[in-house]
């Protein structure tokens, strides 16, 4: 049987890559820019930061807009929105120029995680969801790793300008494949019937999803504490990512004296080995657990081993071999990694009703965003201050422990589930187990 909704994966990849070159462009243009603009590491950190502060407003009316206008549309628009403002950055001559380019990409960006969220909830049987979110997620790490590659040659060659002036027009062709080729699977023509029938009955996993009217985002969150958990843990995730993601470049330079093809060269053997950890451990979730245990969100057990794995980057300041060095950090960066696919999963494994899955997502991205526009910022205050990147990996460790601990506590039950306990739900949820058996006795 053919495997055609291979091509859906790969364009959710290939648009999480874009969205993260588009990111990341910033980190390695940085030093010319700074020079040229006479920015200090505080202003650096707010230059990094600012995508992330408009990300954060419109992600959860993103995901209403996914949930009532479809993917195909609203992201079509995000990325063309998010790829001209690309563009506009290699034209900004001032620091508040770049800022408002940078802002109007953040925006536009936001359309990207709900719309993906609704498009594998679609498309996907829910024992590849791991996999395929870890596919989705991974162009994430394998669009820095491209950026780190090519912004030494481009810069040198072109000038700094050039890099955002690439990097924009990438979008515009993966908006053209996508608005000729994506659609539902009920619809599409190029899908053939059989795999159209597994998509459609294997999607919701062995539980009764409903597609009936909306909780809406208040609704979720009062009905229990697993969607606050998830975005807790998000965010002290996505906190170390950002952190990788817009100093740790600098931190290579500045710290191991590195010039700038050395930094991307190093810089991409990181992404490139969270890419292939996060694709792995996609893969053997999908391989181990069974239907009974994705429906219960077993899949917590594994994020919290990979939260524990990522929280290792508070060792950096203890290492001054550099090959020791950029191990440790692969290793944290595979389990940040690893740590978003598999949230996202499990977002999708624990909502029963599909009707809210752009705005659940919204909020877990909105948690994860409101730590990760604070990293940049806090890391540059923390640098101007100390003078080093020691307090920077040490803060980063300790979220990473923190969201490891609301993983494996609040996220119990699924989403939307009302506090009290039942008898008749499963004993995972902490279910009463009903009224005791009376004893038989001799009379």
């Amino acid at each position: 049987m053919s495997y055609r909704r291979g091509w859906v994966a790969l364009m959710l990849f290939c648009m999480t890559l874009i969205n993260y070159i588009d990111r990341a462009t910033l980190s390695f243009a940085i030093f010319p820019i700074s020079r040229e603009f006479n920015l200090s590491p505080v202003a650096q950190g707010y230059l990094f930061s600012s995508f992330i502060w408009s990300y954060t407003l419109c992600v959860i009316p993103m995901g209403l807009l996914v949930d009532r206008f479809g993917a195909k549309r609203v992201v079509g628009i995000g990325m063309g929105v998010w790829s001209l403002a690309t563009m506009c950055t290699g034209l900004t001559s001032s620091f508040a120029a770049m800022l408002t380019t940078r802002l109007v990409m953040g925006g536009g960006e936001a359309s990207t995680n709900p719309s993906g969220a609704q498009v594998i909830r679609e498309w996907i049987p829910a024992r590849e969801r791991g996999v395929l979110n870890a596919c989705f997620n991974g162009g994430g790490y394998a669009g820095p790793a491209l950026c780190a590659l090519a912004a030494g040659p481009i810069i040198g060659a072109f000038g700094w300008p050039a890099l955002f002036f690439i990097a924009g027009g990438i979008g515009f062709v993966w908006l053209v494949v996508w608005l000729v080729m994506f659609g539902a699977p009920e619809a599409v023509s190029w899908l053939s019937e059989p795999e159209r029938q597994i998509i459609l009955t294997q999607r919701t996993g062995g539980r009764i999803a409903t597609s009936g009217p909306r909780s809406g985002l208040l609704g979720l969150l009062l009905s229990g504490p697993t969607l606050a958990g998830l975005g807790l843990s998000m965010g002290c995730n996505v906190y170390s990512l950002y952190v990788f993601l817009t100093w740790v470049p600098s931190y290579l330079r500045t710290t191991r004296g590195l010039n700038l093809n050395s930094t991307g060269l190093y810089t991409a053997v990181l992404y490139g080995t969270a890419l292939i950890v996060s694709l792995a451990a996609g893969r053997l979730s999908d391989r181990l657990l069974h239907r009974k245990d994705v429906a219960q969100g077993d899949r917590r057990n594994l994020i919290a081993c990979t939260l524990g794995l990522a929280a290792i980057v508070l060792f950096v300041p203890l290492i001054d071999s550099l090959p020791i060095l950029i191990v440790l950090l692969a290793l944290s960066l595979a389990g940040i990694a690893t740590t978003t696919a598999q949230i996202f999963s499990l977002v999708n494994d624990l909502l029963p009703n599909r009707s809210d899955i752009g705005v659940a997502m919204g909020f877990v991205i909105v948690g994860g965003n409101v730590f990760g526009m604070l990293a940049p910022i806090v890391t540059g205050y923390v640098i101007a201050i100390s003078g080093a990147y020691s307090w920077a990996f040490i803060i980063a460790g300790g979220l990473l422990g923190v969201g490891m601990l609301s993983m494996l506590v609040l996220t119990r039950q699924p989403i939307g589930m009302p506090w009290r306990r039942s008898a008749a739900a499963p004993r995972w949820l902490g279910a009463s187990p009903g009224p005791p058996r009376r004893r038989r006795g001799r009379r």
